[in-house]
């Protein structure tokens, strides 16, 4: 029998919600989408991770237009009372504004609403970008503001690259009351030997934090493909630096659909964890979800 699993991050939306999905095709980190320029609802999300083991999900932010942060919410805990899923929201807040809670204020009272997400990764390629610098994630403003999260009882989705984890543990050290979650388990580029050392270091550098988690999502993000190879390489390594019990996993679709299914994604992520024994398996995919985002 499959054995139960959170899915703690994928997204759903209406295309005509998406500035970037409405918009000229750009480069983008995970390369060409023309596939996902398209409605994406939660029907089809069911149907594509049916007979996986999931029986929970969290859904992370996708990037509306930034005044829309609320409608974003509305529309996906309007989803959830429709049809039971999902059963989590991360939503969006602009951590660069002088003070976060009259955004926050709005967001709190959505019964799913666990954390937000600012997408503060910056990267010397271009493409890879998405912050306004290398450090804006120990900008003051930014610091302000996710120093209030703890107030709400809301996590913050951290999501950097390897070279600004020396700031990352900065931020997530100065509000130990606050569960932050590594998106993306690092954000491994490529698999050169500098690469993955100072992907290693920067993991090394954050498990300092007790509070950081980290989801093993959006592996397949820079080199298009499910890897299964290079996916155990990434969860021996942070089951190694970071221990499973704070790790999940994340299916990142419909990005990953890009290039595989669900079935065949969460099939490379278990064969990976499953030599690590059964309280890994536990832990990457239910435990630490269900304990750091407390899906319904």
């Amino acid at each position: 029998m499959m054995k139960k699993a959170i899915d703690a991050h994928f997204h759903i939306w209406r295309q005509e919600d998406q500035p970037w999905l409405r918009g000229p095709m750009v480069p983008r980190i995970f390369g060409p989408y023309e596939p996902i320029r398209r409605d994406y609802p939660i029907e089809e999300f069911l149907a594509d991770q049916q007979g996986s083991g999931v029986e929970k999900a969290v859904y992370v932010q996708t990037n509306w237009a930034k005044e829309d942060f609320e409608t974003e919410v509305t529309f996906l805990q309007k989803t959830a009372n429709e049809t039971g899923w999902p059963h989590a929201i991360v939503g969006y807040a602009d951590m660069t504004v002088d003070d976060i809670r009259p955004q926050i204020d709005r967001l709190i009272k959505y019964p799913l609403l666990r954390g937000v997400r600012m997408q503060l990764h910056w990267h010397e390629t271009p493409a890879f970008r998405f912050a306004a610098s290398p450090d804006q994630v120990i900008d003051p403003k930014v610091r302000a503001n996710v120093a209030r999260l703890k107030d709400y009882g809301l996590s913050f989705d951290l999501q950097l690259f390897p070279a600004q984890m020396k700031d990352g543990l900065t931020l997530v050290g100065e509000n130990p009351e606050t569960n932050f979650i590594l998106t993306h388990a690092g954000m491994l580029t490529d698999m050169s030997e500098e690469t993955t050392q100072v992907w290693k270091a920067g993991l090394r550098t954050l498990s300092a934090a007790p509070n950081l988690y980290a989801k093993l999502s959006g592996l397949g993000t820079f080199v298009h493909r499910n890897d299964p190879a290079l996916i155990a390489y990434i969860v021996d390594n942070a089951i190694d630096i970071l221990g499973s019990d704070h790790l999940m996993f994340g299916s990142n679709f419909p990005i990953e659909k890009l290039w595989t299914s669900h079935a065949e994604l969460i099939k490379a992520h278990r064969d990976a964890v499953a030599k690590h024994g059964a309280a890994a398996e536990a832990g990457i995919f239910w435990n630490t979800a269900e304990r750091v985002y407390r899906p319904v």
